[in-house]
């Protein structure tokens, strides 16, 4: 509950699931001026105790659902006492400015976890901030939420969780990705969602890529990073081994792993989520 005693947070549904409770909820977002949604599991422990987060963010095209309804992550979630926190992937509704082409690489769907500095999506396109700063900090004021988080997500999610956690290491406590677009400024959905949301500027552009970011990270978080031989995305667009590279470099604690003959598809998660999960419980008990 807020300080005021109002409460920010308007429930949309609500299913038992494990134990836990699956809700989406609905709230006005200040940083993203317009109405959000977003889903969240709450494991049976949240009944007694505040209960440590995992943050997933989804890639191209996704809602916040598909991660709820296709990857098979509360069963474990509920073991370990984890909440998952599943945000939309970019702001939406009347006057949030789209692709002119209605692209599914950019605008709607597609908000890369950026702050834009670039018009016309200066004032809705901040999925960084709201992702860093306003979703938790409602979360944590309004749900039985402790202040440890962990942050994973899938392709352009992937990439955002990486950027984050990179950015933000004292904020997390854990970092992990399935097919994350691993080196944005030298592919062709970096070059593209870039150039729109923070113009021509490619200093900006260096801030949220993962693989320039390790290179220079002086304590890096824990990572674990998935990626399928088989996916269609898979190097044009990903280019896992900039990644690899970097993390040699750094000498950062990354596991970055080729997962033989697997997609680019939710069958990918689900086969390896578990193992993400329990990585990030390590970390979040100590």
């Amino acid at each position: 509950m807020t300080a005021s005693g109002t409460k920010k947070l308007t429930k949309a549904s609500e299913q038992l699931c494990f134990g836990g409770k699956q809700i989406r909820f609905t709230h006005a977002s200040t940083v993203l001026n317009c109405d959000m949604q977003f889903s969240v599991f709450l494991p049976p422990q949240a009944e007694t105790q505040a209960v440590p987060a995992l943050y997933w963010l989804s890639g191209l095209t996704c809602t916040d659902e598909n991660f709820s309804a296709k990857a098979g992550a509360q069963r474990i979630a509920a073991e370990l006492g984890i909440a998952l926190i599943m945000p939309d992937t970019s702001p939406r509704g009347d006057g949030v400015p789209d692709d002119a082409d209605g692209a599914y690489d950019f605008g709607l769907g597609a908000g890369f976890y950026v702050n834009a500095t670039h018009e016309p999506f200066a004032k809705h396109y901040r999925m960084y901030d709201y992702i860093v700063s306003e979703l938790p900090q409602l979360l944590e004021a309004e749900l039985p939420l402790s202040d440890k988080r962990a942050i994973s997500g899938h392709s352009m999610g992937g990439h955002g969780a990486l950027v984050i956690g990179l950015r933000n290491p004292a904020r997390y406590s854990s970092m992990s990705a399935f097919s994350p677009i691993c080196n944005p400024v030298n592919c062709p959905w970096g070059i593209k969602a870039f150039s729109g949301y923070l113009g021509d500027d490619k200093s900006q552009w260096q801030q949220y890529d993962a693989s320039l970011l390790l290179i220079r990270a002086k304590n890096p978080l824990p990572l674990l990073v998935d990626q399928g031989t088989a996916d269609n995305f898979y190097p044009q667009q990903l280019r896992t081994e900039s990644l690899i590279a970097a993390a040699k470099q750094s000498g950062a604690k990354a596991d970055i792993r080729m997962q033989a003959g697997y997609d680019h598809s939710y069958y990918f998660i689900a086969s390896f989520i578990e193992q993400h999960l329990r990585f990030h419980a390590r970390y979040l008990r100590s």
